[in-house]
């Protein structure tokens, strides 16, 4: 197990949405404001983390040919149990959420770290697995967030920023999803080129 290797996977080099390419319905819909990127990293990275070490303590146990059908009972349990805490805790970021919350249940992010990573290793190495996924993932949404609520309404967790006839309007539309997220996996992108050629 390596941490610091773990940790730049998640981060950089594996990043689930900007290089890996996965849960990108959610990471466009859902981030127009800070406290929608916030509710939702955090959600994927508990259900992703406590998933994670749940499918790797019961990996040698489960039959391979029904593997799916677990990683989806495990999830769903942990989805369930995050959507009800947030509905009696935050009542309207769960509101604001809506639909995306019980969608966790099939996002590509978790299903694909169960698949690729906590169903071959072991509980230590899934629970830091996890944790970096989801943080990877909560980084993504809130500079998405940052930018779009910024620039595109002219607030911050709804303060109000740059003076109202300023903002870039399309930026909260969905097309202004795609742009921003456009721009940042193109940033990766590059930014990975440059590493690689640096070696």
């Amino acid at each position: 197990m390596n941490i610091g290797k773990q940790l730049k996977e998640g981060l950089l080099t594996q990043n689930p949405v900007l290089v890996q390419m996965l849960g990108l319905c959610s990471t466009m819909a859902i981030t127009t404001s800070i406290m929608n990127g916030l509710g939702m990293g955090v959600s994927v990275l508990i259900i992703l983390t406590a998933a994670n070490v749940v499918i790797s303590a019961i990996r040698k146990i489960v039959p391979d040919k029904i593997r799916i059908a677990m990683f989806i009972v495990v999830i769903a349990g942990f989805v369930t149990c995050v959507d009800l805490l947030l509905q009696a805790f935050f009542e309207s970021i769960a509101a604001s959420l809506g639909v995306f919350i019980p969608l966790i249940v099939v996002n590509c992010i978790i299903l694909g770290r169960a698949e690729a990573f906590s169903y071959k290793n072991g509980v230590g190495a899934s629970f830091f697995d996890g944790i970096f996924q989801g943080l990877g993932y909560t980084l993504v949404l809130l500079a998405m967030c940052f930018i779009r609520e910024l620039l595109g309404a002219g607030t911050l967790a709804g303060f109000r920023i740059i003076p109202e006839q300023f903002p870039i309007g399309i930026l909260t539309l969905p097309v202004g999803g795609f742009l921003v997220l456009g721009f940042l996996i193109a940033a990766m992108q590059w930014a990975l080129s440059k590493s690689k050629e640096g070696k």
